[in-house]
């Protein structure tokens, strides 16, 4: 019997890269988002490429009252959740636009919890299943280049924990994936230090080894790890100097 991976945010870079290594494994796959015809290509391309049973469908991350009618047409739910949605947005325009700061916020955290309190309450009440949440790196310690994105990835972040502390003991498995740089649409046009830049295709690789041993909590690359201890730990005042 073949596993199905639900992809929330399918036509993200990073979500795309996940979508093809489960294919390649065998998964069937849901892509769900916005842009439909995008989705219905990719599909197809599954299809094809990897000789699976894929289809695209629509998803509203922002419209949260639609959340429960989108779970409920799954007749058969899939076996695990990506949550891939994500907007970066630009820091200087959201500290004075709230309208900006909200976008970023309901799309990185409430939009999330929205739905992925539902796909808890069924996955907890059949004892199985996995959710996997692309946080990211951002969200350990607040910097002055992008706090408001940070501070919305922390919430999810802190979200994630607490939902992994209470699922586990159900047999759901919850796993925080925190990407540092990653060249994708989201990035492109920033500055990224090539040597710390990873492709979508290294965090797709990243998030499937880690869901394979259970990991709860992974930094990809694995190096992000080590660099978040350190920028974790600088004390305040030396961290206030720094131009982060």
């Amino acid at each position: 019997m073949k596993n199905t991976l639900l992809v929330l945010g399918a036509t993200s870079d990073i979500a795309r890269a996940v979508a093809h290594r489960y294919a390649s494994e065998g998964w069937d796959i849901l892509l769900a988002g916005r842009k439909t015809e995008i989705l219905f290509r990719d599909a197809a391309d599954l299809r094809i490429r990897y000789g699976v049973n894929a289809e695209g469908v629509s998803f509203q991350a922002l419209d949260l009252a639609s959340h429960q009618t989108f779970w409920s047409q799954f007749k058969e739910k899939p076996d695990g959740v990506l949550y891939a949605i994500g907007y970066l947005g630009d820091q200087i325009p959201n500290q004075s636009d709230w309208a900006e700061s909200k976008t970023v916020l309901e799309t990185n955290f409430t939009a999330a919890v929205s739905i992925l309190n539902i796909i808890a309450e069924d996955f907890e009440a059949r004892r199985s299943g996995f959710i996997i949440g692309i946080s990211s790196v951002a969200g350990d310690r607040g910097r002055m280049s992008n706090y408001i994105y940070g501070s919305a990835k922390a919430g999810f972040t802190s979200y994630l924990s607490g939902l992994r502390n209470r699922l586990s003991k159900k047999g759901v498995q919850v796993m925080t994936v925190k990407p540092g740089f990653v060249a994708t649409k989201m990035t492109e046009g920033k500055p990224l230090p090539p040597l710390l830049t990873a492709s979508p295709k290294q965090v797709a690789n990243d998030i499937f080894k880690a869901y394979r041993s259970h990991k709860p909590v992974v930094y990809s690359r694995w190096y992000w790890k080590f660099i978040m201890l350190v920028i974790v730990h600088l004390p305040e005042r030396l961290f206030m100097k720094l131009s982060l």
